[in-house]
C-alpha cells in the first residue's frame, strides 16, 4: 500500500505532455483562418496573465506582406506559455517563435488587437533562405510532442504539412481561396 502510494505520489510530480489535436492540411488551414501573413519576428516576450494565474507570450510580428484578410503593418500573437523568471510553462504542440525569424503564419483573431496561430504548430511555416537569398524554403513548424490525430478516423496520423518553396505555399494559399464557398472568408 505505501509503495503503490509512493509511486503515485513521484508519478503526480512529472510534467505532463499530453497535447492531443485533429490534423489540418494547408487549404483548410488557408480557409479556416481569419489573417495569413508572411513577414519576420520582431519581439517575443513572456509574461503572467492579467488574472496572474499563467504566463502568456507576447509575439510582434512585421508583416511583409498579407496573404489573406486584412493586417496592419505588425501583427500581435498571443500565445499561451513561456517563462518569467524561475518559472516557466509549457504547452506542448504550439509554434515557436524566435526574434529575427521569418515565418508565414495563419492566424485566427482573439479579441480586438490580438491574434492565435490557428492549429498551432500545424499553422506556422518557418522560411529558410539559401545563402544568395535566390530561393525561400517554407518549412513547417514541428508539432513536437503532441499527438495529431486523423479528422475522419480520429486515429493517429502524421502531420500534413510538407516542406515546399515560398512561393508553392503562396500558391497553396491563394488556389484553397479560389475554392467555391471562399469569397466571404477572405
Amino acid at each position: 500500500m505505501i509503495s503503490a502510494l509512493l509511486a503515485v505520489a513521484l508519478l503526480a510530480g512529472l510534467p505532463a505532455a499530453a497535447t492531443t489535436m485533429l490534423r489540418i492540411d494547408l487549404p483548410e488551414l488557408a480557409q479556416g483562418s481569419d489573417t495569413v501573413v508572411h513577414g519576420t519576428v520582431r519581439r517575443t516576450e513572456s509574461r503572467w496573465s492579467a488574472d496572474k494565474r499563467r504566463i502568456v507570450t507576447d509575439v510582434e510580428i512585421e508583416v511583409a506582406e498579407t496573404l489573406k484578410g486584412q493586417a496592419g503593418n505588425t501583427v500581435l500573437v498571443v500565445q499561451p506559455g513561456g517563462r518569467v523568471g524561475d518559472i516557466g510553462q509549457v504547452v506542448h504542440g504550439l509554434a515557436s517563435f524566435s526574434e529575427g525569424e521569418e515565418v508565414v503564419v495563419f492566424l485566427e483573431r482573439r479579441g480586438t488587437s490580438a491574434f492565435r496561430v490557428m492549429g498551432m504548430a500545424q499553422g506556422k511555416y518557418q522560411v529558410r533562405r539559401s545563402a544568395d537569398d535566390r530561393s525561400a524554403l517554407a518549412v513547417p513548424d514541428n508539432t513536437g510532442d503532441a499527438l495529431l490525430l486523423d479528422p475522419s478516423t480520429r486515429q493517429p496520423s502524421t502531420t500534413a504539412q510538407r516542406t515546399l518553396t515560398l512561393d508553392e505555399l503562396k500558391a497553396a494559399i491563394k488556389t484553397a481561396l479560389q475554392q467555391p464557398g471562399q469569397e466571404k472568408r477572405q
